[in-house]
């Protein structure tokens, strides 16, 4: 079983985060049921962009990275104070530490920034929103213009539109191309 962990910071965006869950979950239902995903934040509840409210499985300060395969961030809104979770230390040294072990990190949108911030994008590809692409610069990051990016084993990409996309490239890494495939066309993508 590939587990991944979807870190999640106040403010995420519900949409981004929900592809991970929806492909994931189709997969663990309807693929080859290899796929398991968990939530995991700074608190046990948390609110998403537009102030819904979400309880997580775990906390960032339980977090056994041995224990999963791959890290997904989800991007969100400076308004809901996504950057005050997202660039807290502890949610840097996670990111750090799945870096460490070389495993798959997948971003979406702004989730970029977290990723970059933790130093782990220093001097490789990436992307982020356009409107946040000089900030993902300032961390040492070569801005490609394209819709989404994959340098070694992380995933980044431009905005919301891609999330789904980012997470079939997930699902194709931690899984193979034909299962991906199958989940994709019952999906109806």
């Amino acid at each position: 079983m590939k587990k991944v962990l979807l870190l999640l910071s106040n403010g995420f965006e519900v949409l981004e985060a929900s592809a991970f869950i929806d492909v994931l979950g189709w997969n663990l239902k309807e693929g080859d049921q290899a796929t398991a995903l968990h939530t995991c934040a700074l608190r046990k509840e948390i609110k998403s962009a537009f102030d819904q409210k979400f309880v997580v499985d775990h906390l960032v300060e339980e977090i056994d990275v041995h224990a999963f395969d791959a890290l997904a961030l989800p991007g969100g809104f400076k308004d809901y104070n996504y950057y005050k979770d997202a660039y807290d230390p502890s949610f840097l040294n996670l990111i750090q530490r799945f870096n460490d072990q070389n495993k798959w990190i997948a971003s979406v949108c702004v989730g970029a920034l977290p990723v970059a911030k933790s130093g782990v994008l220093q001097n490789k590809n990436g992307t982020t929103y356009a409107s946040y692409r000089n900030e993902l610069e300032s961390y040492g990051v070569n801005i490609l213009d394209q819709p989404i990016v994959v340098d070694q084993h992380i995933i980044t990409s431009c905005g919301p539109s891609t999330a789904t996309e980012v997470t079939f490239m997930l699902l194709e890494k931690l899984t193979h191309k034909e299962n991906t495939k199958k989940v994709r066309e019952l999906m109806g993508f």
